[in-house]
């Protein structure tokens, strides 16, 4: 899914936090937002994937604005993850559950997600009472299991163990190279930015301020 920005404005006490005149994050790419704390990062995020309003401009998703249909296509993982008071399980299967899923296809995408993020055994705990990469592990899992179009994070690894790191950033790539999945992260990590990304978007007092290859 294509996502092109036009003359984006977005105030907070009558102060632009978001103010971008034109950019586009192409289908099957990942990218990368930098840029110091207050820059617009996550503001810019939450616009993008529908939870947060904005005060002008245009945001077309391959080509029409974005509609409910389309939402269930789209998925945001904030850096601090919401968990529903159940079962690591049951975070993992609910967005199954809402898009009316046939229970084997669920039983099936949440064993192999479970598998390939090394969270099985987590299965029947109380999903908050997990440590940091754990939580992150299942916020992610929940996020994936869907197969969605474009996914959109907030700091995916921050304060977690390079172990952790290493799993969640092979889940992410692996599926922008097989499902072209569009992903857009948020990150003070350099190293991971360039490890991951086609392209790194700077911002500045809510400006974008470059696009680096």
């Amino acid at each position: 899914m294509d996502i092109h920005i036009t003359n984006l404005l977005k105030k907070y006490h009558d102060k632009a936090v978001v103010d971008i005149d034109h950019t586009q994050f192409k289908s099957g790419f990942i990218y990368g937002i930098t840029g110091d704390n207050g820059a617009g990062k996550t503001t810019l995020l939450k616009i993008i994937a529908g939870l947060e309003r904005y005060d002008a401009g245009e945001i077309l998703y391959s080509g029409v604005p974005l509609e409910q249909g389309m939402m269930k296509k789209i998925t945001y993982l904030s850096q601090t993850p919401y968990l529903m008071r159940t079962s690591v399980y049951e975070n993992i299967v609910y967005p199954l559950k809402i898009r009316n899923i046939d229970p084997m296809t669920i039983e099936k995408k949440a064993k192999d997600i479970m598998d390939e993020l090394q969270i099985t055994e987590l299965k029947n705990q109380l999903a908050t009472q997990l440590s940091g990469g754990e939580s992150q592990k299942v916020a992610l899992a929940r996020a994936l299991v869907f197969d969605p179009e474009v996914l959109l994070l907030d700091e995916p690894t921050a304060s977690i163990d390079p172990a952790t790191i290493d799993t969640i950033e092979e889940a992410i790539t692996k599926r922008n190279k097989q499902q072209k999945m569009t992903v857009i992260m948020i990150s003070h990590n350099m190293d991971q930015v360039k490890r991951m990304c086609h392209e790194i978007v700077c911002m500045k007092k809510g400006k974008k301020i470059s696009i680096k290859e």
